[in-house]
C-alpha cells in the first residue's frame, strides 16, 4: 500500500528535481533525473546496437531460429482454432448418435491435427533454442574474453585504482545481462508481439469487433502501465546494484588484506563497515521488493479485468446463439493465449531494463582508453636488443609533486647499474617507465638506442625480466607460478630455475612437491620463498635484461648471500639494473647512481663513492651502524 501511495501521489516537481549517483569505481557522478532518462533511452540503444555485429556473425543460425520461431508462434495460434471445430463438431453430434455411433463419428481429423499442433508449437520452439543456443553462448563468451582483453591493455593507474570486487561483480552481471538480451529481445519480444498481433486480427474479423477493441485496449494499458511503472523501478535497482557492488568489494578488499586486519587488531571495524553496506543493500532491496509488488498487483488487476469483461460478452453472444460453444472455449483459449505471454511480458521488460543497465556498466569498461597504447607504427624490439638509456626525463604522478627531474643515464649492454636512494626519490619509478606502465611526460627512455614509444609494449617487456620488491603470487600450485616465467618450459628446466633460486630442495621437502598449493596471493608461503619463487620464474623467463627491484628484500643474509652469487652468474654477459635499499647488495656492481629528490646526486663504483663521503657514504654509515653496535 506504502509503494502504490508513492506511485501515484508522488508530485511531478519532485520527479523532475530528484537526483540520484551513479557509482563508479574511481568516482560519484550526479546526474540530474529529468535528463538523466532521455540518456538513459540513448544508453539503452547504443547497447543493443553493441551487441548487433555478434548476432551477425551468425546470420543463417539467427534467420533460421526466426523461421522456427514463426512456424511455433503459428501452429501456436492454431491450437483453440482447432480445439473450436472439435468442440462444435461434438455439440453437433452428441445428440443425433447411439452410444454404439459414437465411437464411429469421432472428429479423427482434427483430433489428430489438434494433437500435431501442440506438439509442433513446442518442437518448433525447442528447435530454436538449440539452434540459438550456440549463438548466445558464443557471444556472451567473445565479449567476456573482450573485456578480459581489455582490462589488461588498461593502465597501471586503472589497476591501482579499481575495486576488484565491484568489478568482477559488474562483468559477471554484465555477462548473464547479454545473455538475457540476446534470448530475451529475439525469441520473447517478437513472439509475443507476433502472437497478439495473430489473435487481435482474428477477432476482429471473425467476431464483434468489441472482442478486439477490448483486447487491444487491455494489452495497450497493461504495457503503458508496465513501463511507466518499470521506469520508476529501475532506478531502484539500479541503486541496488551500486549498494551490492559496494558491499562486495569492501568484503573482498577486506579478506584480501586479511593478514593487515589481524595486525591492527580491526576484525569488528571491518565487520561494521560491511554491514554498513550490507544494511544500505538491505534497504535498496525492501524498496525494489515494494515497487515490484506494486508493479504485479497493477498488471494482474489489469489482466483480470480484460479477461471477465471479455467472457462477459462471449457467454452474452453464446446464450443469444450468436457464438457456438466452440468459438466461446476458442475465445477463452484465446484469451490464456494472450494474457500468459503478455504477463511474461511484463517480466521480460522488467529484466530487459536490469539487463541493459547492467550490460552497459560491462561496454562501458570496453570504452576506457589506455593512458598508454602502441602507435599505429609501432614496431618490434629485436631480441637481441640491449642497452639502457634515460635522455633528460623528468615524471610526475601528480603535476604538484615531481618524482624525476631531468634524469639522464645509461647502462651498457652487459653493465650492472645499481641505483640507490633514500625513499620516494624515484627509484621503483624508474622501473615503471622502462615497462611503461606509465609515460614519461618530458625526455626519451631508449632501449638499445630505439625510443620505447616507438615499439610495442609487448615486445619491450619481452626483453625484461623483473623480480620485484613485493611478489604477488596466483592461487595455484608452486609449479604453475615458477611455470608462469615461461608457459612452454619443460620440468627439468623448471628445477633447473628452481636449483639456481635455491628453492628446489625446499620444494622437494614438502608433502605435495611443486603440486603444493601457494594459497590466495601467496599467504601459505613466506616472503622469503615468495621472492625466491619471483626469481626463479624470472630466470625462467631468460630475458635479455634483468630488473631486480628489492630482489632479495625479504631474505635471510645467508639466503641472501647465496641468491646474490647465483644471480650475479646468470646476469653475467647480461644488462642489469638494480633497484636497491640495501647497499650490502649491490657493493660488487659496475656502477652505481645515487638519486635524492629526483635526480642523480653522485655516480661511481662502490670505493669511489665511500671516498666523495656524500650521499652514498652518509647512507652506508647509517646501514654499518647496526652491525657495529
Amino acid at each position: 500500500m506504502v509503494a502504490l501511495h508513492y506511485v501515484n501521489f508522488k508530485p511531478k516537481w519532485a520527479a523532475q528535481t530528484e537526483r540520484f549517483f551513479v557509482f563508479n569505481d574511481a568516482y560519484l557522478t550526479m546526474h540530474d533525473t529529468m535528463y538523466g532518462s532521455i540518456k538513459r533511452e540513448s544508453a539503452d540503444w547504443r547497447v543493443i546496437k553493441s551487441l548487433l555485429p555478434y548476432l551477425l556473425q551468425f546470420k543463417t543460425r539467427v534467420a533460421f531460429a526466426l523461421a522456427l520461431l514463426i512456424a511455433a508462434k503459428v501452429s501456436n495460434v492454431w491450437v483453440p482454432i482447432t480445439l473450436k471445430h472439435i468442440i462444435d463438431y461434438l455439440d453437433a453430434t452428441i445428440n443425433s448418435v447411439t452410444p454404439t455411433q459414437a465411437a464411429l463419428m469421432l472428429p479423427i481429423g482434427w483430433l489428430l491435427t489438434y494433437g500435431i499442433l501442440r506438439f509442433s508449437s513446442v518442437l518448433f520452439g525447442e528447435l530454436r533454442d538449440a539452434i540459438f543456443g550456440r549463438v548466445a553462448e558464443r557471444t556472451v563468451t567473445t565479449v567476456g574474453l573482450n573485456v578480459f582483453e581489455h582490462l589488461h591493455k588498461l593502465d597501471l593507474e586503472f589497476h591501482l585504482s579499481r575495486k576488484t570486487g565491484g568489478l568482477s561483480r559488474d562483468i559477471e552481471r554484465g555477462t548473464s545481462g547479454v545473455r538475457f538480451l540476446l534470448r530475451a529481445v529475439v525469441f520473447s519480444i517478437v513472439p509475443i508481439l507476433l502472437e497478439v498481433g495473430m489473435v487481435i486480427g482474428i477477432l476482429f474479423i471473425q467476431f464483434d469487433i468489441l472482442f478486439a477493441a477490448i483486447t487491444l485496449t487491455a494489452i495497450i494499458v497493461y504495457i503503458l502501465y508496465s513501463v511507466w511503472v518499470t521506469e520508476w523501478r529501475t532506478e531502484l535497482v539500479r541503486t541496488a546494484n551500486q549498494k551490492d557492488s559496494q558491499a562486495n568489494a569492501r568484503a573482498i578488499d577486506s579478506l584480501l588484506n586479511f593478514e593487515t586486519v589481524k595486525y591492527f587488531n580491526n576484525e569488528h571495524y571491518e565487520y561494521q563497515r560491511y554491514a554498513l553496506s550490507l544494511a544500505e543493500y538491505e534497504h535498496s532491496k525492501v524498496k525494489n521488493h515494494l515497487s515490484l509488488a506494486a508493479l504485479n498487483i497493477g498488471q494482474a488487476f489489469i489482466i483480470s479485468a480484460s479477461i471477465l469483461a471479455i467472457m462477459f460478452l462471449a457467454s452474452s453472444h453464446t446464450l443469444k446463439g450468436q457464438m457456438t460453444l466452440g468459438d466461446l472455449a476458442m475465445i477463452n483459449a484465446f484469451m490464456i493465449q494472450v494474457f500468459i505471454p503478455l504477463n511474461a511480458l511484463g517480466f521480460i521488460y522488467r529484466e530487459i531494463k536490469r539487463s541493459l543497465a547492467d550490460t552497459e556498466n560491462l561496454f562501458s569498461l570496453l570504452k576506457i582508453k589506455p593512458a598508454i597504447s602502441d602507435k599505429p607504427n609501432a614496431h618490434e624490439l629485436a631480441p637481441t636488443a640491449d642497452g639502457i638509456s634515460f635522455e633528460n626525463v623528468s615524471f610526475a604522478y601528480q603535476t604538484t609533486r615531481p618524482i624525476l627531474k631531468d634524469l639522464s643515464f645509461t647502462i651498457a649492454p652487459g653493465e650492472t647499474v645499481a641505483i640507490v636512494g633514500p625513499s620516494g626519490s624515484g627509484k621503483s619509478t624508474i622501473t615503471r617507465l622502462l615497462l611503461r606502465f606509465y609515460e614519461a611526460q618530458h625526455g626519451n627512455i631508449k632501449i638499445g638506442g630505439q625510443d620505447i614509444r616507438d615499439l610495442t609494449q609487448d615486445s619491450v617487456r619481452s626483453v625484461l625480466g623483473v623480480v620485484p620488491q613485493e611478489a604477488v603470487l596466483f592461487n595455484d600450485t608452486l609449479y604453475e607460478n615458477i611455470r608462469y616465467g615461461y608457459p612452454k618450459a619443460s620440468h627439468e628446466e623448471i628445477e633447473h630455475a628452481t636449483t639456481l633460486s635455491y628453492l628446489h630442495t625446499f620444494i622437494k621437502a614438502l608433502p605435495d612437491g611443486y603440486q603444493t598449493k601457494v594459497g590466495e596471493r601467496g599467504l601459505k608461503v613466506s616472503g622469503g620463498e615468495k621472492q625466491r619463487i619471483a626469481i626463479a620464474r624470472t630466470i625462467l623467463k631468460a630475458p635479455r635484461i634483468f630488473i631486480f627491484d628489492e630482489a632479495t628484500s625479504s631474505l635471510d643474509s645467508a639466503s641472501e648471500q647465496a641468491i646474490l652469487n647465483a644471480l650475479t652468474s646468470i646476469a653475467q654477459n647480461h644488462t642489469t639494473l638494480v633497484i636497491a635499499h640495501r647497499l650490502s647488495t649491490i657493493v660488487h656492481s659496475d656502477r652505481i647512481l645515487v638519486l635524492k629528490d629526483g635526480t642523480i646526486a653522485e655516480q661511481g663504483d662502490h670505493e669511489a663513492l665511500l671516498q666523495k663521503k656524500g650521499v652514498y657514504a652518509e647512507l652506508w654509515a647509517l646501514q654499518q651502524m647496526p652491525e657495529q653496535c
